[in-house]
């Protein structure tokens, strides 16, 4: 029992929505005796038994911005609202991987921009939002207003067995974590069992994905290092305005496309630029990933099936079977 493979017992799964991605926290192994006596194990040692739900990641809203590449502001906010409240089984939880606003040096015109995130965001219908900034919403003041309208910037919780971190890596008017809040993390990781399962949400990836387009956190490594004992962790980020998926070592990093805008593949063009703006296709580049899960019981290479959609500006009306869904990582 002390050899588990941290695949057979918890699936971190996601279906990409175009404007956010569905994640699914599932026990994988609960079909089966050995299984569930698996979970029973991992409940006495973590603390408390994983059960299955399923959360939203949303990111880069950019409420305030308004004009090219992308003229219609919070539309595709809103429409992701829609989209989430549509769902045919209600996610627990929406995490927002930053830049919820756009950044101004006027104060009192990003304190309009947050309320007005506040206001839509709470149209979601779900019982838990929990957020992190990004540099449009921190890096002028160093998260001054963001705390005053969203609280602490970095912190935890735990929700039906999984314990969920939130990092600040923009604070400090730079991409990085810090040694406050690296000496934080360690204490918070320290009261949990190797063997939990942990889900780090950020905004800028933790790892140099594209360094000279600022794509990276410079004490990424550190955080990392911190990490490194623990077999489940599941990173989620966003500022990269595209869809991107990562295993490294044993973490797998995810990121969620954008509400506003899409950057290219950085493997296929060599300035960073948003892709335009296409006014017959306005959701275009915020398609939708539907993600089939086939899991038996039994270990498999792949047991999903995959099928892009692309976002239109019709309504949602072929798309209520999203559920969970099995996403293995690329190796």
């Amino acid at each position: 029992m002390n050899d588990i493979d941290r695949r057979s017992f918890l699936k971190i799964s996601g279906a990409a929505l175009g404007v956010g991605v569905l994640y699914s926290a599932v026990p994988a192994v609960a079909a089966s005796a050995e299984g569930r006596q698996v979970l029973s194990f991992l409940g006495k040692q973590n603390g408390e038994v994983v059960t299955p739900f399923s959360f939203v990641q949303l990111s880069d809203a950019h409420v305030g911005f308004n004009g090219p590449p992308d003229p219609l502001g919070t539309r595709a906010f809103e429409r992701a609202v829609e989209m989430i409240n549509a769902l045919p089984q209600r996610p627990d939880l929406v995490l927002f991987t930053g830049d919820l606003t756009h950044d101004t040096e006027e104060k009192d015109v990003h304190a309009l921009r947050m309320k007005q995130f506040l206001e839509i965001s709470k149209r979601i219908n779900v019982p838990l939002i929990k957020c992190v900034p990004g540099e449009h919403d921190a890096g002028l003041d160093k998260g001054s207003m963001y705390h005053d309208f969203f609280g602490e910037s970095y912190y935890s919780f735990d929700h039906r067995g999984v314990h969920f971190i939130a990092l600040d890596n923009v604070s400090r008017a730079k991409p990085e974590i810090g040694p406050e809040q690296l000496a934080w993390l360690k204490k918070d990781l320290s009261r949990f069992a190797t063997t939990a399962p942990i889900v780090v949400f950020t905004h800028r990836p933790l790892f140099d994905l594209k360094p000279e387009w600022e794509w990276f956190t410079s004490d990424g490594d550190e955080v990392m290092n911190a990490l490194a004992p623990y077999q489940n962790v599941t990173v989620l980020y966003g500022h990269i305005h595209r869809d991107d998926e990562h295993e490294l070592g044993h973490v797998h990093h995810y990121a969620a496309r954008s509400l506003i805008f899409a950057f290219p593949d950085p493997e296929k063009v060599a300035d960073k630029k948003p892709l335009p703006f296409d006014k017959d296709a306005p959701f275009k580049n915020l398609g939708i990933r539907l993600v089939h899960e086939n899991f038996t019981g039994k270990q498999v290479t792949n047991s999903v099936d995959i099928q892009d959609v692309e976002l239109t500006a019709r309504e949602f009306s072929g798309i209520n079977g999203i559920q969970q869904l099995l996403r293995n990582p690329k190796l």
